[in-house]
Formats: C-alpha cells, sequence, structure tokens
C-alpha cells in the first residue's frame, strides 16, 4: 500500500463528481491506498472551495470525502523543519512559501508522496512526489 498527501491542488478537484482524478483516488482508496491532508493544504482547499459559485454544494462533498482523508496536524517539529528547509532552499536561491514548507515537511515527517502539480516541491531533497493531473 501506498500513502499519499494531497496538495490543494489534488484535493480541490475531489468535490467535481465528475472530475477523473476523483474517479482515480476513489478507486485507490478501494484497493487499501491511503490519502491524507494536513492543516495549510485544509487552509488552502477549503479557500478556493468559498470561493466557487456553489460554495454548499462543494462544501457539503468535502465533508463527505474528509471521512476518508485524515489530516495531519502541524506540530513544532514540524515547523522547525519547514524553517529549515526554507533557508537551506533561499541559501541555493529558491524561495518557498511557509505553507508549502509545512507540507513538505509532513511529507517527509511520515515519509508520504505528495500529489502535486507545484514545481516549487522539485528543489526539497528527498521528497517524493507526482502529479496525477497530466
Amino acid at each position: 500500500m501506498t500513502d499519499y498527501l494531497l496538495d490543494s491542488n489534488h484535493a480541490s478537484p475531489l468535490v467535481t463528481l465528475s472530475h477523473p482524478l476523483r474517479s482515480r483516488i476513489l478507486e485507490e482508496l478501494n484497493r487499501g491506498h491511503t490519502f491524507a491532508i494536513t492543516v495549510p493544504v485544509l487552509t488552502e482547499t477549503l479557500f478556493g472551495l468559498y470561493m466557487l459559485p456553489s460554495l454548499e454544494r462543494s462544501i457539503a462533498e468535502w465533508s463527505r470525502l474528509r471521512q476518508a482523508i485524515p489530516c495531519y496536524r502541524v506540530d513544532e517539529n514540524d515547523a522547525e523543519m519547514a524553517a529549515g528547509l526554507q533557508a537551506m532552499l533561499r541559501k541555493r536561491g529558491w524561495q518557498l512559501e511557509t505553507a508549502d514548507a509545512l507540507i513538505a515537511a509532513t511529507v517527509l515527517r511520515y515519509d508520504l508522496i505528495l500529489l502535486t502539480t507545484d514545481k516549487d516541491f522539485s528543489a526539497i531533497p528527498d521528497l517524493k512526489r507526482e502529479n496525477w493531473l497530466v
């Protein structure tokens, strides 16, 4: 079984019933793979959903899906790792937003695969990532 962490660009399409990513993730859940989010992803995803014209339907569908998608809580260890990643990358000329650094810290801490379209994560050593939206 493989454990994944969804970035917001992979989490937010899940509320669209006809989206191919939704079908794929539900299929993989049935096969025993796990999918999770972390607090920064939850924040980004909810913000995006709040901006949709179909807010009520989207939030209701998100609430149904969340039962199968646990959320990792960010703690002091994650904050320290995230700050270290940001500092290391800044010295190499790469800017990493705080939310992305916290997401990366969670992926590294729990040895997950990050599902994302965000190329900012490519500079992080040892971070496993895939893009299921290609």
